[in-house]
């Protein structure tokens, strides 16, 4: 049986769907980051998406392309966080049951948002069992729609959304850069780019751990890894999906692999410096422009920030883990001695005065 192959007809009919239920996140830039590229960077940060990333575009896409009767029997998904938080949301909205089949270790926030959207969720161990298998037999008992998070043309035409709404605002680009996963997101992106931006670059970005989709474009086939570790616990997949790969292989000009220690950089930039708090996985994109910036100074450079959901403990964790990193591997210096201060010093020019009521030293 033949794909049905999205298309950017597709991109269209979903973003008519999803007027007035998808949110249109904003796209912000930082004069910081572009000093630092020498690019001029435009993010579109679904992290302020509905259900806190992009995934709720082509859950709830999908969930409206189902006929009614269809509907009404509920619907399957396996996800390991973020698509799950999505068709929970999505179906809670439609008042449809959902059953989302998740992995034994997926983030605990993920999990409790599931469920608070009122889906049934169902464990399965990443690493023994197939979950794609699980959710078809689940669906096939229950009668209900499979939605599967990436390999979906449904899914993948929503999905792209965010990028026409990225380029109606910032205009064309020299390059987009989106996260990379299963190839939902990647695949929407390079729809919408090849329509509204013709001459724009998509580049895909994997954490290095799992780079089955940079060896799938350079084969020219899918292809099957072992389940990555990684923090971007979003982007960890063995493979593509089969709808997704056609797109990415005609549309996609690279994939490029960051590492983790680059994606928790990333996670303190966009924190400290743009004030937003993202994801592992929504580091992915931003992270490679950073690297691959002496390549792209003086370009339009579009990045798809595509979710803020982690835990805030497990956030300042991988930060403060990445900075005692950073100042153990710096070499030991000795202290400096005092220099004897000058009388044009600003330390003579200051007199220290004494608050009993506030008990604190203070220049005056």
């Amino acid at each position: 049986m033949p794909l049905n192959i999205p298309t950017f007809d597709d991109v269209l009919t979903a973003a008519a769907r999803l007027a007035g239920l998808a949110h249109r996140t904003p796209v912000l830039t930082s004069r910081t980051f572009n000093e630092l590229t020498g690019a001029e960077v435009f993010f579109k940060c679904e992290n302020f998406q509905r259900g806190g990333a992009f995934k709720f575009r082509g859950a709830m896409n999908a969930l409206l392309a189902l006929d009614i009767s269809v509907r009404a029997r509920g619907v399957v998904a396996y996800s390991s966080g973020n698509h799950a938080q999505a068709l929970a949301y999505a179906a809670a909205i439609k008042g449809v049951k959902a059953v989302i089949i998740m992995p034994r270790d997926a983030p605990e926030l993920k999990v409790r948002a599931t469920r608070g959207y009122g889906a049934e969720v169902i464990f399965y161990d990443r690493y023994s069992e197939n979950r794609e298998e699980i959710g078809s037999r689940i669906a096939a008992e229950r009668g209900a729609a499979l939605i599967p998070p990436y390999d979906h043309p449904d899914v993948i035409a929503g999905q792209g959304t965010a990028t026409l709404e990225l380029i109606q605002e910032a205009g064309s680009l020299d390059a987009l850069y989106v996260c990379l996963g299963g190839g939902g997101l990647l695949a929407g992106a390079a729809l919408a780019a090849a329509e509204c931006a013709p001459a724009c670059r998509v580049v895909g970005v994997e954490p290095e751990a799992g780079n089955d989709g940079q060896q799938s474009l350079a084969r020219g086939e899918v292809v099957t890894i072992e389940v990555p570790k990684s923090i971007a616990d979003g982007a960890v997949v063995t493979h593509l999906g089969a709808h997704n790969f056609p797109v990415i292989r005609d549309k996609v000009a690279a994939i490029t692999t960051v590492s983790d220690d680059a994606l928790i950089e990333m996670m303190h930039f966009f924190a400290e410096r743009m004030k937003i708090v993202v994801e592992p996985t929504g580091c992915l994109a931003a992270a490679a422009v950073r690297r691959e910036s002496q390549s792209l100074r003086g370009q339009r450079i579009g990045v798809i920030v595509s979710g803020g959901n982690v835990d805030l403990t497990r956030f300042a964790s991988l930060i403060m883990a990445a900075q005692t990193k950073r100042r153990a591997s710096r070499p030991w210096r000795a202290p400096r001695p005092f220099a004897k201060a000058r009388s044009g010093c600003c330390w003579y020019r200051a007199a220290l005065s004494w608050s009993p009521a506030h008990g604190n030293a203070r220049a005056s």
